[in-house]
This record gives structure tokens, sequence and C-alpha cells, in this order.
């Protein structure tokens, strides 16, 4: 089972520290180096104290932001939060598709229901089993789902139709079809949302798929970095501009209140199909603080072919531009995610001025080369920034193999620098297009039967007895657990785990599980009904969750 967790360590800090340090040095080392005269010496110690200034900001802040912590008090608080799950579905890998699923199923905290809305997939005949065998799953596990097929409208229309099946919910949980949640992923989001005024959480996103290749690995350590810098430094003020598509939460209000408005955004004429995350967190930010969870983590599929990285990261930016118009129009002065965005995009002009001056302005106008020893301060800059991915544990990768990937920085900083920054403007300048750009013609990452067993293994062995019907089987592949297909009676909602999978109270550990209780096979007797009380499960620490189900199906 994918799992993975934040490890804060002074190491890391220290680190930072001794790089930050040597990258001054390198800095002050090189405006030497160059052997100007006064006046060019006055202009380039300007411009660098200008980036460190703004660098020392950001790693301040991003140091400030810290996991909100499950207390017993914030747990009795967030208990009778009922929870949905939107997952849309468009055109994705069977084998993606069902390990986000069965993700949702090892919660430490199951959702109260998930709904799954095809939204007129190429391939539906091959998800067609994935939706025999979840609904099956879901329905033993307690929790309750739908699963639609609807003409393709977009994603937005998707998780719309997804919203109306969940009139009761107090928080809408969102993610993409090829999202797989660590298992206290809900339970990390939910915690935020002890503060009445936060609106809304981001999980952090890593890469399934990071050891495929050199893209993959550059693309997670890119990716990654940026959400505990960039965006962590956001939510220390409360001020995220931007949630992950794969794991963020929002109060259900959110999408009730503006369900029309987000359908229907238009753009100089045309109807906006994407950006649909950042629009979520600009209602949010209207109404109060979005902030980033860093102990909320998930893994989703990450490119691994240029052509699909380069039209992920146009449609990203052409979303920017729109939504950064839609911001400094309809953010309050007096929030600070107003101004946050204003300094980021101050930072972003800042930084192409001061690389056009170095490398085109100082040789032709002042013949002043650069001296080659320039290049060691964005790459010391960036093993010091990215010592933060390292801080990510996981279950299914050695630490050799994340300092392999953090050693390749410079490559990340030269794409940056060159690509993604040409590719930055020309999303600006071509943000008319609106349409998605990705998946038109099917799944673009897939998981193969091999690599879908490694990532999950055998599930866990459940506390009931059998499962009716070969669809399980043949999709869940041996080794699984089987269970009765017969609707259960249940034991009531006063059934002590019946959100906190198995446990007997919100803040005990995962491991610890009342004492089984009289069983037979007839039915009826203790508080754990007919299937008798959940198990330990010791390879993964975790209680393999069975639930009553709270509603009607």
């Amino acid at each position: 089972m994918l799992a993975a967790h934040q490890h804060r360590s002074s190491t890391v800090l220290f680190g930072f520290v001794v790089l930050g340090g040597v990258t001054v040095w390198t800095g002050l080392h090189v405006i030497r180096a160059m052997e100007y005269d006064a006046e060019a010496k006055s202009r380039l110690s300007i411009v660098w104290s200008t980036i460190f200034l703004a660098v020392l900001l950001q790693t301040v802040l991003y140091h400030l932001d810290r996991p909100r912590r499950l207390t017993p008090r914030i747990a009795r608080q967030l208990a009778d939060l009922r929870t949905a799950i939107l997952m849309p579905v468009y055109n994705e890998d069977p084998g993606l598709l069902k390990l986000g699923l069965e993700s949702f199923l090892r919660q430490t905290r199951l959702p109260d229901a998930v709904h799954v809305v095809d939204d007129g997939s190429k391939n539906s005949a091959d998800l067609e089993g994935v939706r025999r065998w979840w609904e099956q799953a879901a329905r033993a596990a307690g929790v309750r789902t739908t699963w639609q097929r609807t003409p393709n409208g977009g994603k937005r229309h998707a998780q719309a139709a997804g919203v109306r099946q969940a009139p009761d919910a107090d928080v809408f949980i969102t993610c993409d079809s090829d999202s797989c949640f660590a298992p206290n992923a809900i339970e990390e989001i939910l915690t935020p949302f002890a503060r009445p005024r936060v609106q809304s959480v981001a999980g952090i996103v890593v890469a399934t798929n990071n050891r495929k290749n050199v893209l993959a690995r550059i693309t997670d350590l890119w990716f990654t970095t940026s959400q505990l810098v960039d965006r962590s430094g956001q939510s220390a003020v409360g001020a995220v501009t931007v949630n992950s598509g794969p794991l963020a939460a929002y109060r259900a209000d959110i999408l009730r209140d503006n369900l029309d408005s987000y359908l229907n955004e238009v753009f100089l004429g045309r109807p906006v199909m994407f950006s649909d995350d950042s629009l979520l967190t600009l209602y949010a930010q209207e109404r109060g603080l979005t902030v980033q969870q860093p102990s909320a983590i998930v893994f989703s599929a990450m490119p691994e072919k240029w052509s699909h990285f380069v039209r992920m990261y146009l449609r990203w930016m052409r979303g920017s531009a729109i939504r950064s118009i839609w911001r400094m129009r309809y953010l309050p002065v007096n929030r600070p995610a107003f101004w946050m965005h204003l300094v980021r995009w101050i930072q972003v002009l800042i930084t192409q001025m001061v690389l056009v001056w170095m490398l085109v302005v100082e040789p032709l106008a002042y013949g002043n080369r650069p001296p080659a020893s320039m290049l060691w301060i964005p790459f010391l800059m960036g093993w010091a920034q990215g010592l933060r991915y390292l801080s990510i544990i996981r279950s299914d990768e050695r630490i050799r193999s994340r300092i392999a990937t953090w050693l390749m920085m410079p490559l990340a900083i030269v794409m940056a620098w060159t690509l993604l920054r040409w590719l930055r403007w020309w999303g600006v300048l071509t943000c008319r297009k609106t349409g998605w750009g990705t998946r038109e013609n099917g799944a673009e990452v897939s998981l193969s039967g091999a690599e879908a067993e490694q990532l999950t293994g055998a599930v866990p062995v459940h506390a009931y007895e059998r499962y009716a019907g070969p669809e399980f089987e043949e999709y869940a592949g041996p080794g699984h657990a089987e269970v009765d297909d017969a609707s259960p009676e249940y034991a009531g909602a006063e059934y002590a785990g019946a959100r906190y999978g198995g446990r007997p109270s919100p803040t005990a550990p995962p491991w610890e599980v009342p004492a089984p209780g009289p069983y037979d096979a007839s039915g009826s007797n203790g508080p754990y009904g007919p299937y008798g009380p959940p198990v330990r499960d010791d390879e993964t620490m975790r209680i393999p969750q069975y639930r009553p189900m709270a509603h009607s199906w």
C-alpha cells in the first residue's frame, strides 16, 4: 500500500542554512570576480540584494508553515463532519482508477460518501469491471457511493453531478481519477477545518510514477518542492492561491453557493473548461482562509512524455493568466491573498528582468560578460530549497533514490529557466485557448497489472466471511478478502468506529481495537453487527475497516 508522511527534521533546516550561506558567498564572489567598475558593481549589488531579500522572506514564511495536529479536542470538533469525495473520470487508465478507489477504503477515517462521475469516457467499457468491483467493495465497507455516466461536459460538470448527490455533506473532498490517497489523507486534510475561518485545505501531491524516467523524476522534484516552498509560504498567512487537483477539501457551501458561476465561467466570450481548482480556491479566499496541510499526501500520475508535460503546463499557465485577472478584480485589498498574489507576480517579473539584464543588457550595453561561476547561484539555491523534497518519506522508495532525484536539481533549474519560463509567457499570450488539451485520445499514463500489485499488495483480510460474485476476484487480484454480497443488518449509528476505521474513539491509535464481542453467523450480535469486529493488519499498521452504513443505497 502506498503511504507517505512529512518528516520535519532539523537536518533539513541546517542544510538549508548552510547551502543558503554558500549561495550568498558565491553571489558576492561573482560580483567581485566580474571586476566591473564601481557603477556596474552598484547595479549588481542592488539586483542581488533585491533577489536575496525576496528569497529570505519566502524562506521565513514557508518555515513558519506547520501542519495542524489532530488533538483529542479537534477530533471531537470534527467528529460530526460529513465528507463526500468527488471523483470525475475521463478516459482514465483502469489500473490507476482502481488504485485510487482502493485507497479510499484504506483510510484511517473513511469518507461518508464517494461520488464517481464518468464524464463520457471513450473507454467506459474498460471501466465497467472497476465499477462493479467498487460498488461491492464500497458497500462492504459501509461507504455510500454512486457511479454516474454523463455526456462529456468537462470536469466541472462532472463535479457538479457529484455535488447534487450529496446534499448532506459538510465538506467536499475533490480529487482526480488517478489520485491515490495516503492512508491518513482524509483525516489530515480535515484537521485544519477545526478553525472556523478556514474555507479550503490543499494537500501535497507526489508522483506515483516518480521513478519511471528522468522526466518523471524531475517533475516530481520540481512540483513537490514548489508546494513545500511557494505554497507553504502562502499557507503561513492563510493565502494559498491554488489548491491541488489531486487532493483538496472545501466547506460544502463553497461549491453549492457558487455552482452556477463555477459551471458558466466565460473569458473573452469563451467558456473556460480548465483552472477549476484555482477558481474554487478563489471562492474560498473571498470567504476566509485557504491553507495547506503538509501531512495530507496524495499520489498522482505525472507525465512520462514531453508532449504530455508541455500540454499540461500550458493549460496551467493559461489558467493562471485568467485567474490572475479575476484575483485582482475580486479579491479584497485587505486580504493577505491579494498581496501574496501581487508579490508573486512582482517576483516573477523581477526574476525575468534580472535574467535579461545579466545575460543580454550587461554584455551588449556595457561589455560585461558574466563569469561561468554565476551558474552556481541558482543551482545552490535550488538544492537548498530542494531539501524540502527530502522531507517527504515514502513507503515505496528508499532515501538513496530520493537523494539521487534531489541531485537532479540543476536539470530542474535549467528546465524552469528555459522551457517553463517561455511556456509561462506563451500561456499568457494564448490564454483565449480554453480547452483542456490532455487525455483527449485516451489515458496518457497507465499502470500495468504488475505495477499495481507492487503498489497495493493484497487487500488486508477483513473480518467478514464471503464475497459473492466473480468480479471482485477478477479485478482485485489474488489474496484479496471475500465478503458477503448480501445486505447486512447494521448495528446502528452509535457504532463507535463508524468514522474512525473501527477504533474505539477518534483519538485512539489505528491499531487499538475493541476486544471481540460475541459473534455468530446469524448476524444479530454485539456492537459490530453480523460481521464481527475489525482486525489489525500488522503489515500496514492500519485497521482494515468495516463500517455499518449510515445511509441507504
